[in-house]
């Protein structure tokens, strides 16, 4: 495979560093290791590896009428990820698989060679974390993860569970952008005779048209309204997630970070007033990866030049932090903190 317009992230991954033989003092940036995609590599074969494949794009949110600025967003993600501690053993594997550069090709070609980029890492046994870039990003995402389950045989089956504040199922018939990619994946569902399987978790009334409400309705689309999502009421979020996960051999997450309230997320194209709290989240996202039926993480929309301090490249930096430690914990490679505990 050689991918075009595909450059290395290595230089984004500095920080403190405390000691360069103690793992136990060590941070990200001196366990992530390059992963050149257009390179040979044998197959992983440790017992968990994640490999962050950056896509540098905001033709989608241009495309959109939205504030652009997320084609920055992967370096800055990186920068705040890099002092992370390694709260894993030894046994977990980091690779940077370096970034996806669209500022010189159409939106579609970047989501092609994001879809190899993806496709790529999934045959090398590695889990995809994909930093975007515009909430086009996760169509690119779609690609390779089909591309990767069309290999075997039957029909691929994949969800996908997105936290949005927005639908993003507009009618595309007029251009293709960062709102139109779960109607692109419901017609290529349709072509294949796929089921579409298709959760939004943080929606709100105020930010998607009648029209897109109806759609979601025809398409068999169930849904979680932004205000629903609170600490009191997760029983009933739950109880619609499994249904769910419990419908699907295998599935991906997708976070647009306009979910989160600009209290929390302020760099986004479209701020959130209203938006949910981060912190209610998250167990959410580890429910929901405890099923080990997830096959990838994408977070997308984080906007550097209308963010606060970094606030919300650090918020993305910790969900992913939380992504990495819930699988770790769950293959039993997680340090456990608690026993440090007095």
């Amino acid at each position: 495979m050689l991918l075009k317009n595909y450059t290395s992230a290595m230089e984004y991954w500095n920080g403190r560093v405390d000691s360069t033989t103690d793992y136990e003092a060590f941070r990200w940036h001196q366990w992530v290791r390059p992963l050149d995609l257009n390179e040979e590599h044998p197959v992983f074969e440790g017992k968990l590896g994640f490999a962050f494949i950056g896509f540098a794009s905001d033709q989608g949110v241009k495309r959109n009428k939205g504030r652009t600025g997320t084609a920055l967003a992967p370096g800055f993600i990186r920068g705040q990820m890099s002092n992370l501690p390694c709260t894993f053993t030894q046994e977990v594997a980091l690779y940077d698989a370096g970034d996806i550069q669209c500022d010189e090709i159409s939106m579609e070609e970047g989501q092609r060679l994001l879809g190899l980029a993806v496709e790529k890492i999934l045959s090398l046994n590695l889990f995809p974390l994909v930093l975007g870039g515009g909430h086009e990003t996760t169509f690119g995402h779609f690609q390779g993860q089909l591309a990767d389950q069309s290999r075997s045989e039957g029909t691929p089956d994949i969800g996908i569970i997105n936290f949005d504040a927005h639908f993003d199922l507009r009618p595309y018939d007029k251009g293709r952008s960062s709102g139109s990619m779960f109607s692109q994946i419901a017609d290529i569902c349709y072509e294949r005779g796929m089921k579409y399987h298709y959760l939004p978790l943080g929606i709100q009334q105020h930010s998607n048209t009648v029209q897109l409400f109806k759609i979601a309705k025809e398409l068999g689309v169930d849904y979680i309204l932004a205000k629903e999502i609170h600490h009191t009421n997760y029983s009933a979020i739950l109880e619609k997630v499994d249904a769910f996960m419990y419908a699907c051999d295998s599935f991906y997450i997708t976070i647009c970070t306009d979910v989160f309230s600009s209290a929390f997320a302020p760099g986004v194209s479209a701020t959130q007033s209203l938006g949910v709290d981060p912190e209610v989240v998250l167990p959410i996202i580890k429910h929901i990866l405890r099923t080990r039926k997830v096959r990838g993480f994408d977070i997308c929309e984080i906007s550097p030049r209308f963010d606060q301090d970094n606030t919300t490249a650090n918020l993305g930096a910790v969900i992913i932090f939380t992504v990495v430690s819930t699988l770790a914990r769950l293959n039993q490679l997680e340090v456990d903190l608690a026993d440090f505990a007095y």
